[in-house]
């Protein structure tokens, strides 16, 4: 959340959504540094086309 600067809400709904990949350990939800790069590649393309 704090690298993208969302709240946890705006970070849920990407999850929901497929936007964000993550991986459940017990009762943690993990989001790996590989899907927030591929995120945020995806947005940068998005916003330059």
């Amino acid at each position: 959340m704090e690298r993208l600067q969302l709240g946890r809400t705006a970070v849920y709904d990407l999850l929901r959504t497929r936007q964000l990949t993550s991986l459940t350990l017990g009762r943690a939800r993990r989001i790996p540094a590989h899907a927030l790069d591929r995120l945020i590649t995806t947005r940068l393309e998005q916003e330059a086309a």
